[in-house]
């Protein structure tokens, strides 16, 4: 098992590039098992929730050709089960894509009920309803297992109860080769719902409204072949432009769209931050102490919740008191208790964390709860006075490819070890001291 050693107190500086988005990669890899012809698909992120997903498809007969370490082609043609095994699916939230994609695809599906990073309540009744109204027949069977038959799949208007991105991608991907149209009301907005929409249109879908909160699913025949390129990272670029104002460094984070950073740049400007906009770049500078504000976790284009631990950890540190809401999942300030090792002064009460900022944090040894937090923790690590070691460093490749060698290439003092390697861990505190 590893861990990561930080010494801190550098500032972040120089140029980061950002890779593929994992959340539309997980929707767009299960939609590429729905045509009988190779998709290739680019700029794929090599993180942990990727590739059990690759392993997965592979699992039930798909041809998964890994042609690099970013690019890889599917041909679903030789699929030979629509049961996803629990072992694949356990491990990530993003696999019960292959429940709309193969109840599409195969009028049939069975998948174990998901797991993923503990943050709370992640319940699946508006992926249930959408296929119902689809004419599915939904039922969980023993053992956590969901399963969808339909005799044909035909379209329907579907409200969604609640803002759902899960709900809202799973919806497209069953719908897309139903008869007739599908209309999605209060759907999801965010950038991957756009990407997963504009891929699936790729293959020969009719989708329209993606982006907004209505769209319109006409179904076809078949998908074909295709070549598609996923976008940015969204998550991952914030997590860098965040920690570029914690150690008040400056930084270029490199192949973003800006648009769709919009609710993390007017925070830091807020604070105190310079954030200066390029066609596909940003640059952050924070050159003195920051400002204290508050923030509401809201669907996008509101301020991301897989955003929130990151911004705590900035938070910690702000002058003044701010107040953070979190408004999508319930169970997401765990990390709050290991900022508190670290010197920090933050309240949670119920959805809401009070923040008063300190003058600085300690290092400590300390332990990633989840995805987000892991990164915020990393975070909290670079800007504290000593040694920080952050175990389960496991949850944070999850989702950040080569996090720790992205952020030595900007100066930072971290390094990845085995957590039974005293000879390591010493030597790592010679080379920084």
């Amino acid at each position: 098992m590893d861990q990561y050693v930080i010494k801190g107190g550098k500032p972040l500086v120089g140029e980061v590039v950002i890779g593929g988005a994992k959340n539309a990669a997980l929707g767009i890899l299960a939609g590429a098992v729905m045509a009988d012809e190779p998709v290739l698909i680019e700029n794929l992120p090599d993180v942990c929730d990727v590739n059990v997903l690759l392993d997965a498809i592979s699992g039930i007969g798909a041809i998964v050709d890994r042609i690099d370490r970013h690019t890889v082609k599917i041909n679903g043609r030789t699929i030979k089960s629509v049961y996803v095994d629990y072992e694949y699916i356990k491990k990530i939230r993003g696999s019960y894509y292959l429940l709309g994609a193969l109840l599409g695809k195969y009028k049939e599906a069975k998948v174990a009920l998901p797991g993923g990073c503990n943050i709370g309540s992640r319940p699946i009744d508006q992926h249930k309803k959408g296929f119902e109204a689809l004419g599915a027949k939904v039922k969980i069977e023993q053992g956590g297992i969901i399963s969808a038959k339909a005799d044909c799949l035909k379209g329907n208007h579907i409200y969604l109860d609640v803002v759902s991105v899960g709900a809202t991608i799973n919806i497209m991907l069953a719908s897309c080769l139903a008869e007739e149209t599908t209309i999605i009301e209060n759907a999801a907005k965010e950038p991957h719902i756009v990407d997963v929409a504009n891929f699936l249109n790729s293959m020969g879908a009719n989708i329209k409204g993606a982006g907004t909160d209505v769209i319109r699913v006409k179904g076809v025949g078949k998908l074909h072949g295709s070549t598609y390129s996923i976008i940015p990272d969204q998550i991952e670029a914030g997590t860098f432009m965040l920690a570029a104002a914690a150690t008040k460094g400056d930084v270029l984070v490199k192949n973003v769209i800006p648009k769709h950073l919009d609710a993390i740049s007017a925070k830091l400007v807020e604070i105190g931050c310079e954030v200066e906009e390029f066609d596909d770049s940003v640059r952050v500078v924070a050159n003195k102490r920051l400002g204290h504000t508050n923030v509401k976790t809201l669907p996008y284009p509101g301020f991301p919740t897989d955003m929130q631990p990151q911004i705590t950890a900035l938070l910690a540190l702000s002058d003044g008191t701010s107040v953070i809401t979190e408004s999508i999942f319930e169970n997401r300030f765990k990390y709050v208790a290991e900022l508190a090792r670290m010197g920090a002064d933050i309240k949670v009460e119920g959805n809401m964390a009070v923040i008063n900022g300190v003058d600085n944090l300690m290092g400590a040894a300390i332990s990633a709860p989840d995805l987000r937090a892991g990164a915020a923790l990393v975070l909290a690590g670079l800007v504290a006075e000593g040694y920080t070691i952050l175990d389960q460093v496991t949850y944070i490749e999850r989702g950040y490819e080569l996090f720790e060698e992205k952020l030595t290439a900007l100066g930072a003092s971290i390094k990845k070890i085995d957590i039974n390697d005293e000879r390591e861990l010493q030597k790592f505190k010679l080379q920084v001291s």
